[in-house]
């Protein structure tokens, strides 16, 4: 299973947000490049890098953060936050993103994403489902749909989807245990699908535990910044 630390970005700053909520950031590093360049020393391959600015506003704000880690780094990036238009797209593979995360686009504009899949190639993309209650919410958390999870995966796997991370935003930021219940009715009911798991991870039991129901990867942030997962506890010695 690939552990994949999160970046997520306000005003160019490494900050973690809880449950989603804006007026609850702490902020942890005012360099996320130096975030980044840690993680890569202590083994990690992969980063979750999330532009908050660009998910409320609507538009990609922080990828200037996105091609200073890119450039700086050898860490297989994928980047979301915004993305709305071709033009964001453009600018978060320009910018070093190896994939870009989709989640609001998707339950939004279900045709315009579809027409990236087929022009760009599905494996381009990291879709992502926020959940609560098993149904999907959408910018940044502010707004919860009708759409259940199961049937969101359903009708992107059919279109080509290999990978997906999904937040139980109840869990997230809380530091009390992901919701390994839902991660394994989605990992038996979509066995084929590369599942990575986020939210509430708050030890290295928890990682374990998502191991064993099968997850693909996890999604860890807060945990990190809080010094309840040591760095050097992520990368097992080859």
């Amino acid at each position: 299973m690939q552990i994949i630390p999160a970046i997520d970005i306000i005003d160019g700053k490494c900050v973690r947000l809880t449950q989603g909520d804006y007026a609850q950031k702490t902020v942890y590093n005012e360099n996320p490049l130096e975030v980044a360049k840690e993680f890569e020393a202590a083994g990690v391959q992969r980063l979750h890098l999330v532009d908050l600015d660009g998910a409320k506003a609507g538009a990609v704000k922080n990828w200037k953060v996105l091609e200073d880690i890119a450039s700086n780094t050898k860490l297989v990036i994928d980047f979301g936050g915004g993305i709305k238009k071709e033009e964001d797209l453009a600018v978060v593979f320009n910018s070093g993103a190896a994939l870009a995360t989709i989640g609001s686009l998707a339950v939004k504009a279900e045709a315009v994403f579809v027409q990236w899949l087929q022009q760009y190639g599905a494996e381009k993309f990291l879709l992502g489902a926020d959940v609560k209650n098993e149904k999907i919410a959408i910018g940044g958390w502010l707004e919860t749909t009708e759409i259940d999870i199961y049937s969101f995966i359903e009708k992107y796997m059919a279109h080509g989807i290999q990978q997906l991370f999904c937040t139980d935003v109840s869990k997230d930021g809380l530091l009390q245990g992901p919701s390994v219940e839902l991660y394994t009715k989605i990992i038996e009911r979509f066995p084929t699908l590369h599942f990575i798991a986020s939210g509430g991870v708050a030890s290295m039991d928890d990682i374990t535990a998502l191991q064993q129901i099968g997850c693909d990867g996890v999604i860890v942030g807060k945990a990190i910044y809080e010094g309840r997962i040591e760095l050097s506890n992520l990368v097992k010695p080859a």
